[in-house]
């Protein structure tokens, strides 16, 4: 390859790519840069560029606008100036954009479309055999999830001993052939096994490259990818590599990711289990978020036991894990209020069996929650974690989905569509019903209570169309018109809810 090789086409937010020969003297990674400037009419950004092995050097970038853009590439990768151009096309059909923040609370696409978020977790996705990620990839085409939270690290935790399919980093793993449930240590230095022995300067491109082919896949179903930057449960070090080398590797990633229109920034999955680790260090690793991503996507950090401060600037939504035993959904309204930004419930526990109790609420409770997320003007995650199929859970490893809740989340987002996929808005009216209002409707949720019949009084002089909502069983019944006062007949059972439509 003696010159640049990119696209002479490419679709409004996708992905245009320049591959440049340069230098392979010393470290390819750390030795040199190289840059590109992109500009159109409209924009003008300059961008990293990273290694990508072999001698080849790339540059990506994601246009806004369907204009020519003109594009220079150089560095102290090669003596030369790299220069060209290509054309921004109109976007597919289910290209939308990055998604926004949107009225301080709520999401949308960059193209206006709404964007209420239906999360998953497979944490260890991306490093599991190929057959299982094309089960994982099979079974988010057909499922109603819209985001994903994943691993850029393998993840060392119960359940998920075994190694991952590749490395981060040049070097040799542990050895972690006589690891068992019984012998493994989560946290501390402990659980880092010292036969580990990396080149922390020094990229396995092969790791990026298959994370990268999860990314693309996820773009083309329409799902977000939630890629989890940093993460505490770790054998391999990775998680005590000091802050030089994670503002080093936080550069590289998003340099090489920044450019696909779905990835949003977790910069770590509970911050707060990085024991010794200083607040300090985080604000520098978020900057790195701010300062190397001119396209601004979604950034966030995730808690196990205390919140991050999520007023802060940098961090444009609020990434939640359930902080009590049985409330989360239910105090998604007062967070909302506290901190003026969205609401990602990216933990409220995982439908499942296992001996934990983050990981066996039934299909019921989770579907339970999802509604109170909603309702309440929030973006509730999914997760599950069965056991008894052949030691594969979704939560870690992806797959096959087996619990009762994906088939009611599903429902719940079509009756989103309804109301052209916009937030609701929560509204306090009775004290033992949790009301969302959008889109000229309003849906009264009676949780785990059991109205045999509730009575309204609306305003005289409209029409007021009227459904029954049974949530588990997922059925939407239509009752009457009506006005002024009148009464809805409910069966008395558990998760029913009524839906109200203003009409001629």
């Amino acid at each position: 390859m003696n010159e640049v090789i990119y696209n002479k086409t490419v679709e409004k937010w996708g992905c245009f790519e320049a591959s440049i020969p340069g230098r392979t003297e010393g470290n390819p990674f750390r030795d040199y840069t190289v840059m590109g400037c992109f500009e159109a009419n409209s924009e003008t950004i300059t961008v990293h560029g990273f290694y990508d092995g072999n001698g080849c050097y790339k540059v990506r970038f994601m246009p806004s606008y369907t204009e020519v853009y003109h594009f220079k590439i150089w560095g102290s990768f090669s003596e030369q100036i790299y220069t060209g151009e290509f054309k921004g096309t109109e976007p597919l059909e289910k290209n939308h954009g990055p998604v926004r923040v949107k009225d301080k609370i709520k999401f949308a696409y960059e193209d206006g479309t709404p964007y209420l978020s239906l999360g998953t977790t497979c944490y260890a996705w991306a490093f599991q055999k190929e057959s299982l990620r094309q089960d994982t990839l099979a079974t988010l085409k057909n499922a109603p999830f819209n985001k994903i939270r994943f691993c850029v690290f393998p993840k060392h935790y119960i359940y998920n001993l075994h190694e991952p399919v590749s490395y981060p980093y040049e070097g040799t793993p542990c050895d972690s052939s006589n690891l068992t449930e019984e012998n493994f240590v989560l946290f501390g230095e402990g659980a880092i096994d010292p036969s580990n022995n990396w080149d922390f300067s020094r990229f396995q491109v092969e790791h990026f490259a298959l994370l990268e082919d999860c990314i693309r896949k996820l773009m083309e179903l329409g799902i977000e990818a939630d890629l989890i930057l940093l993460h505490p449960y770790d054998r391999w070090g990775f998680s005590k590599m000091g802050l030089e080398n994670e503002n080093y590797y936080l550069k590289y990633v998003v340099s090489r990711f920044a450019a696909y229109r779905n990835v949003w920034w977790s910069l770590a999955n509970e911050y707060d289990l990085f024991f010794g680790k200083p607040v300090s260090d985080w604000e520098k690793n978020a900057g790195i978020l701010c300062d190397y991503d001119p396209y601004v996507h979604l950034r966030s950090i995730h808690n196990c036991f205390q919140f991050y401060d999520f007023h802060q600037n940098w961090i444009t939504h609020c990434s939640i894990q359930r902080t009590e035993l049985y409330r989360t959904a239910e105090l998604t309204d007062q967070w909302l209020r506290e901190y003026q930004k969205p609401v990602v419930l990216d933990e409220i526990c995982y439908e499942g069996n296992i001996n934990y109790a983050w990981g066996n609420i039934n299909g019921e409770e989770m579907t339970r929650r999802f509604w109170q997320a909603v309702l309440r003007g929030g973006h509730p995650g999914h997760g599950e974690t069965y056991l008894g199929h052949n030691d594969i859970l979704w939560w870690s490893h992806g797959g096959k989905l087996y619990g009762e809740s994906t088939e009611r989340i599903r429902f719940l987002s079509d009756i989103m569509k309804e109301a052209d996929g916009e937030t609701f808005t929560y509204q306090e009216m009775e004290w033992d019903e949790t009301v969302g209002t959008a889109k000229g409707c309003s849906v009264h949720y009676y949780d785990r209570f059991r109205p045999s019949f509730r009575d309204f009084k609306l305003e005289a002089d409209k029409k007021y169309l009227v459904e029954v909502i049974d949530t588990w069983n997922m059925t939407v019944t239509f009752i009457g018109r009506f006005q002024g006062k009148f009464r809805i007949p409910l069966p008395g059972r558990e998760f029913m809810a009524i839906r109200i439509k203003e009409c001629e």
